[in-house]
């Protein structure tokens, strides 16, 4: 280990740069043609001739004759230098003098394989791709500092194969989602990121200023009440993976910034969606881990397969709190009763009914819970977007999937009757005016939109975050993120 500062060593990197321009080779070059990835050229036959490039992991220098490691988005390989192929002044003069762990090289040769059985190629020439001016990190251990590996991915990627498996892993899941979704005959649209309500979902807003249109903006929630602006005009199933913006707390489960998979069916209920969610995730989680059953970071073990439990959102806080909430009609009296039996919940006093419900199941309850599991039956005032029930209207054709405590589906039937959703639309506005910062603010053009006609519809809504974290055993949403928010150093 050198016992350079960083400093020092981009100052002699600095200074070898120069020098291999002095001597004619350019540092970076435009292109290098290459006919294998790294594991590719790995399974080939031995004598097979190929082009590989990538990033010098490894070094050892015996002489005239030098082993390196290549490491690519794919995998990592041996190469091997001789003085007597790439010629004596190529070897002195650059390849051990001026080539550094960290450049990018390029190599062209054949493939042979070692005494102890690795694969390696034997360089006829090396080609400069590309001179690191600083160091990687230590090489026998590599980048373990987790906040390291949030501010510099590009040092995680490059350090640590199994963050690029995850985020391969990620690509894939959503790529099975999608063919799922294809197959079933929805359509994937885009809807704006910015607009002039802060509309969706019960959640902070970010707020920013439109220079052109001279007006406040919001970055969206959810997608959601444009991709049923879409079902009014006649697509009847679309979906978006969307990136989303609450301004809210951050907990290894909850970012700021996230992606989330929305999708609505016309003419379908709350029902079709759970046998639809069921069948999409068991998909999706099949092809990607070759099993419905995955081990959680913390060994829980959670199985996909099968058919989920329905569990009401009342008696599971009845069993876990001992608090009925259907006999608490009020904010007021609901907050007295949580109170007497000695628990807290942040902002209680200025919360509503739906929302102080919300924050207590998620004191009390959802830690506790592992599932996969559909959480039914959540009341009217937690839900301004869903339909209500006909047999008790005081509830929601609604669920949301648990999975070890976290919230990774909300879904129900849509509420499609314009009045209705203005009466609720007004109750949220009062709400906000009184302090709930999550309460939805009155979306008179989206109310335009459902006063033109909306046939039934059911959606959902899934964090992708959240389920890949799972299903890869991260505990944190900035391991599968690829460049998280953090603050400034």
């Amino acid at each position: 280990m050198t016992s350079e500062s960083p400093a020092d060593q981009r100052d002699v990197r600095l200074a070898k740069l120069a020098k291999l321009r002095e001597v004619g080779i350019n540092p970076y070059p435009g292109r290098f043609p290459k006919t294998h990835t790294l594991a590719e050229a790995k399974g080939l036959p031995e004598g097979t001739k190929v082009r590989i490039a990538g990033r010098m992991m490894t070094v050892r220098v015996m002489g005239k004759l030098s082993f390196a490691t290549l490491g690519d988005q794919h995998g990592r390989m041996q190469i091997s230098v001789s003085q007597e192929d790439v010629g004596e002044t190529f070897y002195k003069d650059v390849w051990k003098k001026l080539v550094d762990l960290g450049d990018f090289i390029g190599v062209e040769g054949e493939l042979w394989i070692t005494k102890t059985g690795e694969p390696t190629i034997k360089a006829a020439s090396v080609t400069f791709l590309g001179k690191t001016l600083r160091p990687l990190p230590e090489k026998w251990h590599g980048l373990t500092d987790r906040e390291g590996c949030w501010r510099q991915r590009y040092l995680d990627l490059a350090m640590n194969p199994e963050t690029v498996d995850r985020f391969r892993f990620r690509t894939k899941f959503i790529s099975a989602l999608r063919r799922v979704l294809d197959g079933d005959g929805f359509m994937e649209i885009d809807t704006p990121i910015l607009s002039t309500k802060a509309s969706g979902a019960a959640a902070r807003p970010f707020k920013s200023w439109h220079n052109s249109l001279a007006m406040d903006v919001f970055l969206r929630i959810a997608p959601e009440t444009y991709l049923k602006r879409a079902v009014v005009g006649g697509l009847e199933k679309v979906y978006e993976i969307a990136r989303c913006f609450r301004n809210e707390g951050m907990d290894p489960s909850h970012l700021q910034d996230f992606s989330m998979l929305e999708w609505y069916a016309a003419y379908w209920d709350w029902t079709d969606n759970m046998a639809f969610t069921e069948r999409l995730i068991r998909s999706a989680v099949l092809e990607t881990t070759g099993s419905t059953e995955v081990v959680l970071a913390d060994g829980t073990k959670v199985d996909f397969g099968g058919t989920w439990p329905r569990v009401s959102f009342r008696e599971l806080i009845k069993k876990d709190a001992e608090i009925d909430i259907e006999a608490f009609p009020d904010a007021t009296s609901l907050r007295a009763a949580i109170r007497a039996r000695g628990l807290e919940v942040e902002d209680m006093d200025v919360l509503g009914r739906g929302n102080l419900i919300d924050a207590l199941y998620k004191k009390v309850s959802r830690p506790k819970l592992v599932g996969p599991l559909f959480l039914c039956e959540h009341p009217i005032d937690l839900s301004p977007l869903a339909r209500r029930n006909d047999a008790q209207p005081h509830l929601t054709d609604r669920f949301q999937v648990v999975v070890k405590g976290w919230e990774i589906v909300n879904a129900y039937s849509e509420l499609v009757d314009p009045i209705d959703q203005r009466r609720r639309f007004e109750e949220q506005a009062a709400l906000k005016a009184g302090g709930d910062e999550d309460a939805m603010d009155m979306d008179e053009d989206y109310l335009l939109a459902m006063e033109h006609g909306m046939p039934p519809i059911s959606g959902f809504g899934m964090g992708i975050d959240r389920i890949v974290a799972l299903l890869t055993g991260a505990d944190n949403l900035r391991d599968v993120v690829l460049f998280p928010l953090l603050r400034p150093n």
